[in-house]
C-alpha cells in the first residue's frame, strides 16, 4: 500500500523540542519532493517547509525560519522536521507531502499547496502550550 505516515507529534511547553517523521511505504522517497504543513484550528492550511527532490534546495515559512529543520535519510526512507523554539501559534496538525515534480523547494511547495501533491499524510497533531 503506498502511503504516507507522520509520527511524533505531542503536546509539549513553550520553547520546546518536537522532531516530526515522514515515513514513506510503498514506494521510495527519493526524487520526490516533499513538503510539510500545518493547519491550525479555524485556520487555513500553510506550507511550512520543504526539500527538493535533489535534496539540495530547502524553503522555510517566515513564521518559522531559524526555529525549524527539513532533512532526508534516504537509507530509512524517512523525511524529518526538527522544530526547535516552540511556539503556542505552532500548534496545529502538520501533515507531509510528496510531489514527483522537479524544482525549487519553494515551488514544489506552491503547487503542493494545489493539487500537485502525489502523495498526502494524514497529519500528526502538536500542541505547544503551558
Amino acid at each position: 500500500q503506498v502511503q504516507l505516515v507522520e509520527s511524533g507529534g505531542g503536546l509539549v511547553q513553550p520553547g520546546g523540542s518536537l522532531r516530526l517523521s515522514c515515513a514513506a511505504s510503498g514506494f521510495t522517497l527519493d526524487n520526490y519532493g516533499i513538503g510539510w504543513f500545518r493547519q491550525a484550528p479555524g485556520k487555513e492550511r500553510e506550507g511550512v517547509s520543504s526539500i527538493s527532490g535533489s535534496s539540495s534546495d530547502t524553503y522555510y515559512a517566515d513564521s518559522v525560519k531559524g526555529r525549524f529543520t527539513i532533512s532526508r535519510d534516504k537509507a530509512k526512507n524517512m523525511v524529518y522536521l526538527q522544530m526547535n523554539s516552540l511556539r503556542p501559534e505552532d500548534t496545529g496538525v502538520y501533515s507531509c507531502a510528496a510531489t514527483s515534480a522537479k524544482g525549487s523547494a519553494l515551488y514544489i511547495l506552491t503547487i503542493m499547496s494545489g493539487m500537485g501533491a502525489d502523495y498526502w499524510g494524514e497529519g500528526t497533531l502538536v500542541t505547544v502550550s503551558s
